[in-house]
């Protein structure tokens, strides 16, 4: 086996089993609010701050795309989508040894937008259910999905911008 093989068996014993937690922790999620709200129910955790609800979303991130025509929306999500996950696993193939910060972070990308394409394919939107807000102030919601992708975003950016060569 090449080197390169080698290594990219290396990076698939932690980034396979991280990505798939967090697409069966987004999906069980999203089938427990599902199966125990009614649309727009709301259910406090931290009265003034988080709420569990459930909300569908048919846009992208803060609902952007939502009032377009649905195959559009849909098909244009899915093709992001897999373009979006093809990059992440050409970065994993590039990745050389002892970066695992960046391992971890693509993991969660790809974890998280596959968690969002299963919605998108199964129902055409996607489900959403964590509140957070401040007295009027509400963050759009969002899903387990949404913050393992953001999280991965932000360990990517942190080791572009503080990484030492």
């Amino acid at each position: 086996m090449t080197k390169k093989g080698i290594l990219l068996r290396s990076h698939l014993k932690l980034f396979l089993p991280l990505a798939a937690g967090v697409l069966v922790l987004d999906q069980g999620s999203k089938a427990l609010v599902s199966g125990s709200l009614k649309m727009h129910e709301i259910r406090p955790l931290i009265h003034g701050l988080l709420n569990v609800t459930r909300v569908h979303n048919t846009g992208a991130a803060f609902g952007m795309l939502a009032g377009q025509a649905s195959p559009l929306r849909t098909g244009f999500f899915l093709v992001v989508s897999l373009v979006a996950m093809g990059v992440v696993l050409w970065m994993l193939y590039r990745l050389p040894p002892g970066q695992k910060v960046e391992l971890v972070a693509l993991s969660l990308i790809l974890g998280g937008a596959l968690g969002n394409v299963f919605d998108r394919v199964r129902l055409g939107e996607v489900v959403d259910f964590i509140d957070v807000y401040y007295r009027s102030y509400h963050w759009p919601a969002f899903n387990v999905a949404d913050s393992a992708i953001s999280i991965g975003v932000i360990l990517l950016l942190y080791r572009l911008v503080f990484a030492k060569e």
